[in-house]
């Protein structure tokens, strides 16, 4: 799917987490690279992929790197199934490198923002295997009607931290309901935050976000 090795970061020779880490729109896996050190979870090895370049039609088909092609950004918008299942496999690959390199898929977390976030979801709910946990920043739920034949068994009480801003413009707050309300109706548990920021990151959120990493991968 694309040539570029994703950026790992790990403080450890032999680390007892990972968790791959998406970027959003238009960004690269370098995006979150300041957070993560701001983290400083040395018992974990991050992976920060790098998304291919392709058209994006709400820039106006537009090149640029992207999980998927964004067709609309409004709740009933048409939605790149294709792209979507294409960067769910791409995913799957980078969990199986991890799983043999010696991290059990237990010990392994997607996260996300923005459209890596909506990947980060819809990858972790159709595992097979009993992933960790998963990270759904300022993001949605893609492809909502299909989650009820999709998911599985073994995802079924993976804790999912879903955060969002209250003023973001990108992907509304109503957006991002109307996903949290579908994964409760499907039986999630989401451990919901909001923060007063735009389509961004705030200091609190990363707070909150490793005390949920500390706390999933706590052995």
């Amino acid at each position: 799917m694309t040539n570029d090795a994703p950026i790992e970061i790990s403080q450890n020779r032999n680390p007892s987490a990972s968790v791959i880490w998406l970027h959003g729109l238009g960004a690269d896996g370098n995006d979150f690279v300041p957070i993560v050190k701001m983290l400083n979870l040395p018992q974990i090895r991050f992976i920060l992929p790098h998304a291919p370049y392709r058209k994006v039609t709400i820039d106006n088909g537009y090149e640029m790197r992207a999980w998927y092609d964004l067709l609309g950004l409004a709740i009933g918008s048409q939605q790149d199934e294709t792209g979507i299942r294409e960067t769910q496999a791409y995913v799957e690959n980078l969990i199986a490198v991890e799983v043999g390199r010696g991290i059990p898929s237990e010990k392994i977390a997607l996260a996300g923002f923005s459209q890596g976030g909506a990947i980060a979801l819809h990858t972790a709910l159709r595992q097979q295997q009993v992933l960790a946990g998963v990270l759904a920043l300022s993001t949605y739920l893609p492809l909502r009607p299909l989650l009820a034949t999709e998911k599985t068994a073994a995802n079924q009480n993976t804790p999912i931290f879903m955060a969002h801003g209250s003023f973001d413009d990108v992907i509304s707050l109503a957006t991002c309901r109307v996903s949290l309300e579908a994964l409760q109706a499907q039986g999630y548990k989401p451990e919901w935050h909001e923060y007063a920021m735009a389509h961004s990151v705030c200091i609190e959120e990363i707070d909150d976000i490793r005390a949920f990493l500390s706390h999933i991968f706590a052995d």
